[in-house]
């Protein structure tokens, strides 16, 4: 991988010609990149220090409405500002698109300069802040997998996202003739994140028509979280440039499988070097670090699902056997279980989150795990015995939350994280799912119509 990309390195681009555009980028409730596109030369003479955001971008829904019910922002309170902070460590060019660059900020207070407690970013790194006062580091790694289609999304959206064309016709799960197809986009993507600083693992088909999946390599939550944001956004521009349409909705179609995001988790010591996970002495090579942390995560699987589920669409993706979970358990190199141990008796031993959707924000998704696995370390809880089997047929076992509805009850119910997040970012997430429930049942859709236009 090459060296991380310096401001000065930035400063020389500039100066030389090479770059002419810097991307100053929030993380918006849905994971989405928000900002401006600076001048170079402007952003390495000052805008580097700081700019600024109308605050509603972390109070809106998918379709940017002005969303009523936010205790932090509102038109009563005027949609005031919030500082944006580049966080100049996680500057990178964007070689998909010329002469550009792109930061990330953090999201700050435009008085006191503190972080604001439900920006995405600083929930994450709250929590990261915890397991450094323990002397731990958490190390995660998101796959992602998503649809590619030939139309634009300019089209796609035309139809009414109606007879939309797969870039496949049958499933491709590791299929190399298939995958050949679409290498113009799967390259593309591959080499544009290793020239941003992305370390590419690989490309590969997945279990359904026009489905694919990309896996870089994991890295501690706060710089995978980062990443994650980045591949999303840089596989649709990249589709986008070749006329095609990469979807990361949970689930596009019925008879197709979802789109998840697995999210594989271990911790180590505060230096990186001390896999905490593995004991050559326990069961399967679990320390008993680990079977706290996954104790933590099943105990509170019900409280999390919303960070891992977050849209009403979400939850068609929790189908008996398409791969995708259906309740909350564990078990040793299963694909039914919502929690997989993977790389058991080495040191690469881990837990493997099979909840998440592609739709998830990982920061917010990261921060529920962890808050999760934490409180399971400090009461030392007791790790149930793994399932074996087949989870889907399973009787009198943690089900994951079938609906949104659900998992905002036990997301507004949860003691834990309001401890671990704060009332105010629980209240807030809350309102989000609410409204998202809220606005899907006032929708007439293309199903209840079919079904009752003559027969009702």
């Amino acid at each position: 991988m090459a060296a991380q990309y310096t401001f000065d390195d930035l400063k020389k681009d500039v100066a030389e010609g090479r770059i002419d555009t810097v991307l100053a980028c929030m993380v918006d409730m849905q994971g989405r990149l928000m900002g401006k596109r600076f001048h170079a030369q402007f952003f390495v003479d000052s805008g580097w220090k700081e700019t600024h955001s109308c605050n509603y971008l972390l109070a809106t829904d998918m379709e940017m409405e002005t969303v009523p019910g936010y205790k932090a922002t509102s038109w009563e309170k005027g949609y005031g500002d919030y500082a944006l902070k580049p966080d100049l460590s996680t500057l990178r060019r964007v070689p998909w698109l010329d002469g550009t660059a792109l930061v990330l900020c953090d999201v700050l207070d435009h008085h006191t300069h503190e972080d604001i407690p439900h920006s995405p970013r600083a929930i994450l790194k709250k929590q990261v802040k915890r397991l450094e006062a323990m002397g731990l580091k958490a190390f995660m790694a998101t796959e992602l997998e998503f649809f590619l289609f030939d139309q634009t999304y300019d089209d796609a959206r035309a139809s009414g996202y109606r007879d939309l064309q797969l870039a496949s016709g049958y499933n491709e799960d590791y299929h190399i003739f298939q995958t050949t197809k679409e290498e113009d986009v799967m390259r593309a993507i591959r080499n544009g994140l290793q020239g941003a600083g992305i370390p590419v693992e690989n490309t590969k088909g997945e279990a359904s028509a026009g489905q694919g999946e990309v896996n870089v390599r994991y890295a501690d939550a706060l710089t995978m979280a980062d990443r994650h944001v980045i591949i999303k956004n840089a596989c649709k521009e990249i589709a986008w440039q070749r006329g095609k349409a990469i979807t990361f909705l949970a689930k596009w179609h019925y008879n197709a499988a979802g789109s998840s995001s697995h999210i594989h988790q271990s911790l180590w010591s505060a230096d990186g070097k001390t896999p905490l996970f593995f004991d050559d002495n326990g069961e399967h090579g679990m320390s008993e670090l680990m079977k706290h942390y996954m104790a933590g995560l099943l105990s509170h699987a019900s409280e999390i699902t919303y960070f891992l589920a977050p849209y009403i669409n979400s939850y068609k993706r929790f189908m008996a056997g398409t791969f995708a979970p259906t309740k909350a358990i564990w078990s040793k190199d299963n694909r039914t279980a919502g929690y997989r141990l993977c790389g058991e008796n080495s040191k690469a031993i881990r837990v493997e989150c099979r909840v998440g959707g592609s739709d998830i924000n990982p920061y917010l998704a990261m921060a529920a795990l962890l808050a999760a696995g934490i409180d399971g370390i400090e009461r030392k809880l007791a790790l149930e015995p793994a399932f074996v089997g087949d989870a889907y047929g399973a009787r009198e076992v943690r089900e994951i939350p079938r609906t949104l509805r659900s998992a905002a009850v036990a997301l507004n119910g949860s003691g834990l994280l309001r401890q671990a997040f704060g009332d105010d970012v629980v209240e807030h997430y809350v309102r989000a799912a609410e409204w998202e429930q809220e606005e899907y049942d006032r929708k007439i859709t293309d199903w209840e119509v079919a079904r009752g236009f003559e027969r009702a």
